[in-house]
């Protein structure tokens, strides 16, 4: 098999930062970065030719400067943390980014904003590791993270998620791409169905309470598909608790998108026990994206599979606990047809 197209896509703090363009037969590419681990583009078939199906930005600078996590690998803790934890009756108080007082995304030197190591490629898969020194950001033990992605014919994005430590942490990864599935300027009426009765609700500083509610009779309610658009609520920024979380077993269909507009389906699997649903209410990307397009409120949406926001702090959620000896490991793919 041969090498996957690999090159220079800049500079970060006086480290090359490659592009790795993975290629599938039918037609379907994803271009990944090792900054972030970041997805920068992925085209898959369509009823009507290529569909790009994701946000990305043209260079370096503009990513460092300006995305708001685009395609990223956020870590080591994705999602928000309340300040700080307790570990082994130890507390650790992490590095906070947002609002001064929560721990977005790992912290402001997080894994979505450091260079990764390109470990293996092929033309259909990419393999980046990355190693977080005891202390970073706050988080205790020396991990060692590595995340493969694997192109799939026709259009399926495998992605694999592991870490290890020499220490007792927390850890929590996912993948925080943003979907448009036709190149709209909002994805207001792509049709959204979530497999999850229940979610995690949040207070004004985004935090869950520790409550496991019913979405049944709420906006949030996407068991059926229905378009994101809804007039009893703007912003959707929500942890959804799937039916089936099987904490690395066999992978259950977390969500499926759906765009009328170019006949595109994505479908996401994983092995994670909750998906976080954003539509992209705050996006305000002053910088072109991908081809010149503009990314402006509700440009796109995620779908974050992973272990609940505030873990640490919620005893009756899953735990995020990674213990040496152990392996963190987190399965997900994203399925185009």
């Amino acid at each position: 098999m041969s090498d996957a197209q690999m090159k220079t896509f800049g500079v970060v703090d006086g480290l090359e930062v490659q592009e790795i363009i993975l290629r599938a037969d039918s037609g379907a590419s994803v271009s990944v970065l090792s900054w972030g681990a970041v997805i920068r583009d992925m085209i898959v078939p369509s009823r009507s030719g290529l569909q790009r199906v994701v946000l990305g930005l043209n260079s370096i600078d503009d990513y460092v400067a300006h995305s708001p996590y685009f395609g990223a690998v956020p870590g080591r803790f994705a999602n928000r943390i309340a300040g700080g934890f307790t570990l082994d009756g130890k507390r650790h108080d992490l590095a906070c980014n947002e609002k001064g007082i929560t721990c977005l995304h790992g912290g402001p030197k997080g894994f979505g904003v450091r260079v990764w190591t390109v470990k293996a490629h092929t033309t259909h898969s990419v393999t980046l590791t990355l190693r977080s020194d005891d202390g970073d950001q706050g988080f205790p033990g020396t991990l060692d993270a590595t995340c493969t992605y694997t192109l799939i014919e026709p259009a399926t994005l495998r992605i694999e998620l592991t870490a290890t430590s020499d220490a007792a942490t927390v850890v929590n990864l996912t993948n925080h791409s943003y979907f448009n599935l036709d190149g709209s300027t909002d994805i207001l009426d792509h049709d959204v169905t979530i497999f999850a009765d229940r979610m995690t609700p949040v207070d004004t500083n985004s935090i869950p309470t520790g409550e496991i509610a019913p979405v049944e009779g709420t906006p949030f309610d996407f068991r059926e598909a229905r378009p994101v658009r809804h007039e009893a609520i703007q912003v959707y920024d929500i942890n959804y608790v799937l039916r089936g979380g099987r904490f690395g077993g066999a992978l259950d269909h977390a969500a499926t998108v759906h765009s009328s507009k170019s006949d595109v389906t994505l479908q996401v699997h994983t092995d994670q026990p909750g998906v976080q649903f954003y539509n992209a209410a705050f996006l305000n990307c002053p910088v072109p994206g991908l081809d010149g397009a503009t990314y402006d409120q509700f440009g796109a949406l995620c779908l974050e599979t992973q272990f609940f926001p505030d873990s640490p702090n919620q005893p009756t959620f899953p735990s995020t606990v990674l213990r040496p000896g152990e392996v963190y490991s987190h399965r997900t793919e994203f399925r185009f047809s």
